[in-house]
């Protein structure tokens, strides 16, 4: 044997072929390339973008507090405190542009009556059917004039008034008026009569 001649190291393999392992190659944060994690060779590992992701948050609320603010609007009567037997009114509450020949309205639940009070003023009412009822066969088909009185009509427990040249009072002025509804069950009578009290203003 020559000197320069070297022995194979026993159990080495001489021959390194294609198919040999190549170890991974850490990055250069310490952690180990996609192809340790199963992913695709080549493929980019997804970093988050915490700053996109804060802006995301920030406008998603944004979003949800409009739609809350929006659902929760008050429109119309909505938000205002009438008693349970109070079905509707007008004008409504805080009307701004009232006439001054404005009907006052209140509609009531069935079995109620009631009497108004406007600005301070107790108004006479009047029943329908005490002022309707008793025509006569020749003026069937004429038209029948309402009273200068509030009218209460029982069978829609509904009572109005507008002002007229007769009435008490013949318009509202510009600017603001109280409206008082005294109510009550029928079968409980007027002693237990509650009462509700609301603004209106005339342009």
């Amino acid at each position: 044997m020559s000197d320069t001649d070297v022995d194979p190291v026993e159990g080495a393999d001489t021959d390194i072929g294609t198919d040999a392992a190549v170890p991974a190659v850490p990055d250069l944060d310490g952690d180990t390339t996609p192809d340790d994690q199963g992913a695709e060779p080549g493929a980019a590992r997804r970093r988050i973008d915490w700053g996109l992701l804060v802006a995301c948050l920030v406008i998603a609320g944004g979003l949800v507090a409009i739609a809350w603010g929006v659902g929760s609007a008050i429109t119309g009567s909505d938000g205002i405190d009438r008693p349970d037997a109070i079905e509707d009114l007008s004008p409504v509450e805080n009307a701004q542009q009232a006439f001054q020949q404005e009907q006052i309205m209140v509609d009531l639940e069935f079995g109620y009556e009631a009497e108004l009070i406007v600005d301070g003023i107790e108004l006479p009412t009047s029943r329908i059917g005490e002022f309707s009822g008793d025509l006569t066969p020749e003026s069937a088909g004429t038209q029948v004039s309402a009273p200068p009185t509030a009218v209460f009509d029982p069978g829609n427990s509904i009572i109005t008034f507008r002002p007229s040249d007769d009435a008490l009072i013949q318009s509202y002025s510009e600017g603001r008026h109280t409206v008082q509804v005294v109510f009550w069950k029928t079968d409980e009578g007027r002693e237990n009569a509650r009462s509700y009290r609301w603004s209106f203003d005339v342009v």
